[in-house]
Parts: structure tokens; C-alpha cells; sequence
């Protein structure tokens, strides 16, 4: 995907691309290097440099990143004397061998800008101003910039959110707004190394957007108030494939509202606006790099800064003035004159003046598409059929097991080789035990992330925590004589983030006490206790094709498949075309799924989102927060999981899932993401398409403001405008989801853009009265609102339509 992906990030105006690199990948066991595959760094890094952009090197290594365990591999924890990211000679010797392996390759490849390649930047750490405590932690962030500076890359180091950063590192700022940072020196360059433009999101948790408005509005400001700076938007998310998502929680689908969506496609308008955005500063950037801008004051809440080279004219044929005027009111419009024209100024908005005369962007005003994407089934015959399954023992299942008269911490005796580690015991109960009323309990002191309980094989509860740790107290049956206790702890991601996240434990710690007893409480954490790592379906790899042919599977299911710790078998076709595919998981309870041998990542629809506080409609202005424009309140957690095309076959694919509490496999199906439905409202007020400013720069006379807007729509490639919903020229009402005529309509509208949109790729109509030949409302500002379906055509159509 990573061509793809990176030509997209280009032609949206990016660059530079950065990356973090992942240690707990990359050396998953120590001084054990894998860079093959999604772990060639390498040849990412080289694909940048073919798209022709640069590359900011995020090495960290600890890079926090919502990645399991912020990107430390786990076996750090194995190590004597070990503590995280302070001053301690074992980190600090693991960590500088790391760094020193990924330089030392980056230079052997030549990749470093000195050395023509295309990495101008690197960061060491990260994050850690927010973390660090004491003069450790001081002393410790010291050795990693000079450890850093030792390693000569040849181009600047960074470290974000680190406000004491040493004069030879570039401190940079992190965050939704950094119009008001600048570094602890003023010989350094002014960098934002993350805009976020969304939020993570986590199992049972509601859904955050944030407004493309607020994104742009954001970066204009810091472009606006800057000297030398570089923006870098979190752009692509993708998906937490595998277990690679933190903890504790952390949903599988990093998608992040970003401007390219988890599957590659673009996330429209984001993606459209934010070009907007980078064309109108790149109009600017020849004055940008000459000066610093001049405050002027426009009145409450309003301002200008103004770049002016010194002694040089205006003219807009040689850029030399270029003007942001914002208006920072959170809920009131205003109108502003500026060098002697009117600028309308929306609230929370910047507007764009690339020669100091006139307006080319305004943050709130979105002339770029929406797109609505469609999970469309697979049609392909035989896709999924039938199913098999197998179930995973109760308790322990292997030779190898270890044994302790303690509870043992749950990371440690995995080392995160497994969610799932079972601790055994067994009691016996005698007969007046049992006497009475008494229900039996089982109180359970402190545990984390998911625990089951069993009770002589059978099934007793189920418990999962929002929290790190909870207690637990369940009821349970036992019987006269023996009874095997089995508890299946279960982490979902590990912590990535805190000071001394290291020292967080998982697994079941505490007390463990057997209540309800007429002999009296019985205290279990002390006793024998047998601890098993991992599934026996982990160990067989029994979601490989060779693991599966090891054992024996039933073709027995009977609805509604409730079963508990069941793995199921099935296979499916490869859907046709290129859209991006997906599966559909939403009837299943916890657990995790493969396609050939593919870890897809957690999935547990069956937490529903008990959150209330989502909205129907989103207002971009005013500061935003992860709280902010909330959707999906009441819904089953992720329901849809990528599957990348490169990891599926032409026919037969199998498809393989473990589910700890029971779902319903019948209702799986695979299908192909798609842009059905595309929209666009744009008013006759706003400034004329970027491309518009290369006529009249180009030629001095032409007066941009004598220009018109455009509505312009776009399919996918292979794709074409098959129907238009709804078209209104005048006063049209709503949004995307739900257009509506206002008491103005140009009566021709449908038909006009009919004409010029039903069976192209791509269509533009300009937004004015002469374009539909009436004036549906004289005297008042117009607009034009659009949706219309766009719709696959087959090969042999596009064959005879490229002919044509």
C-alpha cells in the first residue's frame, strides 16, 4: 500500500512524510532483527524518496504512538536493575544499541539528505517533557540528546514536548494548537511534529471527529503567527493489524479521522480542504522565506499578520506580500477592511491573501467535496459457506507450564507472546461446606484487562474492566470433593503511555478468597497455583493453512453458536476489482481473527458504546477536544476490519477466528469499500479554486475577485457519476446526509448539472446565476448544493470509453 498511500499524502500538498520506527517490531526478541516485509524500513524510506519527498525519522525509540507498550519490546522487563526511559545504564545501553542499529543503516543505504537521500530530520525520544520527574529523568533526557548527537547523521535532531531540550536539539510542539509555541531558542526553527487531526479511538468508547475547519484553521493560525516552521498532520492511521494496538482497550482501526482513511481512500472534504490549504501557502511561501510576519490589529478578536519583503512592492506577480487575517471570535462573523478591500471573515476562521489584496482560502469555507463511503457485499460465488469449528481446552493444555505458591504478574510470565494466561488451582469441599443457603463466591482482589472464570470446566463468569484494575465477585457452583479453579486473564494492549508505565502490572494480584463457606473463607493466592502462557490454537497456529490441517475440525455448528473459547474455520473468494476490502464482524463477541495466517487485530463488537455524549451535528468553532463531536453513542464497538489485498489469494482464502465469549459466524461476511455518494454546497462568495490563481498571476489583469467559484465532483478511478440525488442552485438547506430545497431554487438546477456531471469521472459547474440562465432570488448570496451517486463501470465500458 505504500506507493499508493504516499502519492496520495503528495498530491494532497505534503512534503515531508515522518514514521516512527518500532523497536518492539523491528526486535521482537533481543538482537534479533526483522526488517522484512511491513517491517523493511528501509524500503519505505526509499519509496518516499522515489515519490520524491522527504523523510523525518522519528526513531525514539520509545515513540508512544497508541502502539503496544509505546514501541518498548517487552523482554526489556527480563533485563536486571531495568527501568524505563530515566537514568539507568541497562535502558540506556539497550536503547543507544537500537538507535545506533537504524542509523547505522540509514547511512549504509545513503539515505540521510548530506548523503543524497531523503531524510532531513530525526527525533530522539518523545514526548517525555510530559513524563519526566526529578533530576533522573533530567540527567536521562540529557544523555539521550548527546547519545543522539554522537551517532552524526548530518541533519538536525528533534525532540517534541520537550521544552528543555539542549540548544543543539530542535524542541518541538505536539497538539491540536501550536500557533503558540516557540522553541526554547530563537536560532530554531518553529516545527509542529503532530496536528492532530482526529483522536484514537477504543473499544466501548463513542467515536471522535474533529472539523476539517478547525484542522485548517489551526494550521493557518501557526503559519500565520511563524518564522521557519514545518507542520506535520497526523495523515494516515491504518490499522493496529495484529496486537500492536495499546492498551489498555485500544481499538483495532487507527483510522483517526485522518485525511487518508484506514483503507487508503480519501477522506473527503479533509483531504480536499487541507490541499486547499497547502497550495495557498506554497502561493505565499516565496515572501514566508524572506521574513517574518507584522502583527496589525483589526479590531476585537481580529488580526492580520502580514509578510512584506523589505523594500519590495506587493505586486502579485512577484509574491512579495502575503497576508493571514483571522478572525479568532468563536461565535460572531465579521467583516474587516484590509489594505483597502473587504474581507468577510467567518468565526474561528483564517483567511489567506497570497498578494495582500486578495482572499484565495478561508479556513471555514469548504469548496472541496464530501464523500460518503459504502460497504458493499462481495457477490463472488462460493464466498463464505460453511463453517468449522474446534474449542480451545479449558485450563491447562500443554507440557510446558510453570507452577508458584504466589500469583504471578501477568507480563512477565508472558513476556506479551499471548493476550492470554490461565492461573489454575483446585480445592476440595467437603459436605458441610455446602450446607445452608449460602451461595458460593469467588472475590477476586485486583485483576485487569478481561477475566473468565471456570469451575470445573464449565463456564461461570465473565468480567471486563474500563479501568486498569477492579475487583471481582462472582458466584459460583462447586461440588462435594475436588473442584479445579481455571481463570483466564486476558490483557487487551499493553500501556503506552505515564510516568513509569513500566511498573504497570496486568494478571491478578491480591487477594483470591473462596467465600460462602459454612468452614469459613478460604484464601486461595497463597496455595499452588499452575500458570499456562498462550492458547493450544496459538501454539498449533492453527489460523495457518499447516496449523489447520493439524487438528481435527467440526462441521457441527448449531445456532446461535454461544459457545465460549471456540475457534472457527471457513474460506472465502477474493472480491473482484481493486477497492479496498474489508469484513464485517460486528455479530461476534471478543477475540481476534486471520486471514492467511494475517493477524487482522482484536475485535469485541459486543462492547457496546454506553457513552451519551454524541451529537448530531458538529461546530467547528471553538477550541477542540477528543470529547468534541462524538458519534456512534449506543453502538456495538468496531464492527468493520481491513483486509489488506496484498494478503489474500486469488480463490481460496482462509479465514480463521478465535471468540472468547460466542458470536454468531453465520452473519460474517466479507465486502469492498467504496465511494458510493459524493456531495458538494458551495456559495457564490467563496474565493475561486486555487488553480484559478495561476491565470492571473500569469496575467496582472485579471482581477481574482472577478472569478468564479466552482462546484466540482469527483469519482474513483473506474468510476462514474451515475445519478444526482439533489441539485439547488439558490438558498439550498442541510448537509450531505440530508439536503433540502430553501425558498429559492433555480427550477433547471437537476437538469443543468445532469448535463454537465451523468457519466463522467469528474464534472466542475460554476456557481452563478449564468450558469443555470436565471436569478432565482435577486438581491440575496446564492449557492449550490450536490449529491450524486457514482458507480463502478465494468472493464470492457472503460475500454470503450477510453476508445471513444
Amino acid at each position: 500500500m505504500w506507493p499508493d498511500l504516499i502519492a496520495k499524502a503528495k498530491a494532497g500538498g505534503v512534503d515531508v512524510i515522518q514514521t516512527y520506527v518500532f523497536w518492539n517490531v523491528h526486535e521482537a526478541s533481543r538482537r534479533q532483527y526483522d526488517f522484512h516485509g511491513r517491517l523493511d524500513l528501509v524500503s519505505f524510506v526509499k519509496s518516499v524518496q522515489r515519490a520524491g519527498l522527504y523523510v523525518n525519522l522519528r526513531i525514539g525509540p520509545y515513540i508512544t504512538a497508541e502502539w503496544n507498550y509505546g514501541g518498548l519490546p517487552v523482554w526489556l522487563r527480563k533485563i536486571p536493575g531495568m527501568a524505563f526511559r530515566t537514568d539507568n545504564q541497562p535502558f540506556e545501553t539497550e536503547m543507544q544499541t537500537f538507535v545506533t542499529k537504524i542509523v547505522g543503516m540509514m547511512k549504509a543505504e545513503k539515505l540521510f539528505s548530506w548523503q543524497g537521500g531523503p531524510i532531513i530530520l530525526a527525533q530522539i525520544e518523545n514526548e517525555f517533557g510530559l513524563a519526566q520527574h526529578g533530576s533522573a529523568d533530567i540527567k536521562y533526557m540529557l544523555w539521550a540528546a548527546h547519545m543522539a548527537e554522537a551517532q552524526n547523521i548530518g541533519v538536525p535532531w528533534t525532540m517534541c514536548q520537550q521544552a528543555n531540550a539542549p540548544n543543539f536539539i530542535i524542541n518541538t510542539c505536539n497538539g491540536f494548537y501550536c500557533d503558540w509555541f516557540r522553541p526554547n531558542n530563537i536560532s530554531k526553527p518553529t516545527m509542529w511534529t503532530e496536528n492532530w487531526t482526529g483522536w484514537f479511538h477504543k473499544f466501548g468508547a463513542s467515536i471522535p471527529h474533529r472539523p476539517v475547519e478547525d484542522i485548517a484553521f489551526a494550521a493557518a493560525r501557526f503559519f500565520e503567527k511563524g518564522g521557519s516552521f514545518l507542520n506535520y498532520y497526523m495523515y494516515f492511521g491504518g490499522t493496529n493489524f495484529g496486537r500492536t494496538a495499546s492498551g489498555p482497550f485500544l481499538g483495532t482501526s487507527y483510522d483517526y479521522d485522518a485525511p487518508i482513511d484506514e483503507y487508503g481512500l480519501f477522506h473527503q472534504p479533509k483531504w480536499g480542504h487541507l490541499n486547499d490549504l497547502h497550495r495557498a501557502v506554497k502561493l505565499c511561501e516565496p515572501v514566508m522565506i524572506l521574513t517574518n510576519p507584522v502583527y496589525r490589529y483589526l479590531g476585537t478578536n481580529l488580526e492580520a499578520h502580514i509578510y512584506q519583503a523589505p523594500g519590495k512592492t506587493n505586486q502579485r506577480s512577484s509574491a512579495l506580500c502575503c497576508a493571514f487575517v483571522a478572525n479568532v471570535d468563536t461565535s460572531q462573523n465579521a467583516n474587516v477592511t484590509f489594505n483597502g478591500n473587504n474581507v468577510s471573515l467567518p468565526a474561528w476562521s483564517v483567511s489567506i491573501l497570497p498578494d495582500c489584496q486578495n482572499v484565495a482560502f478561508n479556513s471555514a469555507q469548504v469548496v472541496a467535496q464530501t464523500s460518503v463511503p459504502a460497504m458493499r457485499p462481495s457477490i463472488e460465488p462460493n464466498s463464505i459457506k460453511s463453517w468449522e469449528s474446534y474449542q480451545e481446552p479449558v485450563g491447562l493444555w500443554g507440557n510446558i507450564t510453570i507452577s508458584a505458591n504466589n500469583l504471578l504478574e501477568q507480563i512477565n510470565t508472558t513476556l506479551d507472546g499471548s493476550d492470554y494466561l490461565w492461573y489454575t488451582t483446585s480445592v476440595n469441599i467437603i459436605a458441610e461446606d455446602l450446607q445452608g443457603e449460602v451461595q458460593q463466591q469467588l472475590t477476586i482482589s485486583s485483576t485487569r484487562d478481561a477475566l473468565q472464570i471456570y469451575i470445573n470446566g464449565n463456564f461461570s463468569g465473565n468480567h471486563t474492566f474500563a479501568k486498569s484494575s477492579l475487583s471481582v465477585n462472582q458466584s459460583i457452583k462447586l461440588i462435594i470433593g475436588h473442584n479445579e479453579i481455571a481463570l483466564l486473564s486476558m490483557t487487551v494492549g499493553l500501556q503506552d503511555y505515564g510516568y513509569r508505565y513500566d511498573r504497570v502490572s496486568a494478571g491478578l494480584s491480591g487477594s483470591i478468597n473462596l467465600k460462602g463457606l459454612r468452614s469459613g473463607d478460604k484464601e486461595l493466592a497463597t496455595q499452588q497455583w499452575r500458570y499456562q502462557v498462550g492458547l493450544k490454537g496459538e501454539a498449533l497456529k492453527i489460523y495457518t493453512q499447516e496449523g489447520a490441517n493439524s487438528i481435527l475440525w467440526t462441521s457441527e455448528l448449531q445456532a446461535p453458536w454461544t459457545q465460549y473459547l471456540t475457534w472457527y474455520k471457513t474460506s472465502f473468494a477474493t472480491p473482484s476489482g481493486s477497492d479496498p476490502v474489508s469484513i464485517y464482524l460486528g455479530s461476534m463477541g471478543k477475540g481476534q481473527a486471520w486471514v492467511n495466517g494475517n493477524n487482522l487485530g482484536r475485535f469485541w463488537p459486543s462492547l457496546l458504546i454506553s457513552e451519551t455524549d454524541c451529537s448530531q451535528t458538529c461546530d467547528y468553532r471553538g477550541k477542540f477536544t477528543p470529547k468534541k463531536c462524538r458519534t456512534d453513542c449506543g453502538q456495538q464497538s468496531q464492527q468493520w476490519y481491513h483486509i489488506p489485498r496484498e494478503w489474500l489469494q486469488p480463490n481460496q482464502n482462509l479465514l480463521v477466528v478465535f471468540d472468547e465469549l460466542g458470536g454468531d459466524v453465520s452473519k460474517i461476511y466479507v465486502a469492498t469499500k467504496t465511494v458510493a455518494t459524493i456531495c458538494v454546497h458551495v456559495l457564490e462568495s467563496y474565493p475561486p479554486q486555487l488553480d484559478s490563481w495561476s491565470q492571473f498571476q500569469a496575467q496582472p489583469k485579471v482581477q481574482p475577485m472577478l472569478l468564479t467559484p466552482e462546484a466540482r465532483l469527483e469519482c474513483q478511478d473506474n468510476q462514474v457519476i451515475s445519478s444526482i440525488n439533489f441539485a439547488s442552485f439558490g438558498n439550498p438547506q442541510g448537509n450531505c446526509k440530508a439536503f433540502h430545497q430553501g425558498n429559492c431554487h433555480a427550477k433547471n438546477s437537476v437538469e443543468v448539472v445532469k448535463e454537465a456531471c451523468i457519466g463522467k469521472q469528474t464534472c466542475s459547474i460554476l456557481v452563478s446565476s449564468a450558469t443555470f440562465d436565471t436569478e432565482p432570488c435577486a438581491g440575496i448570496s446564492k449557492s449550490l448544493a450536490i449529491k450524486a451517486q457514482c458507480q463502478a463501470i465494468s472493464s470492457t465500458s472503460l475500454k470503450t470509453k477510453l476508445e471513444i
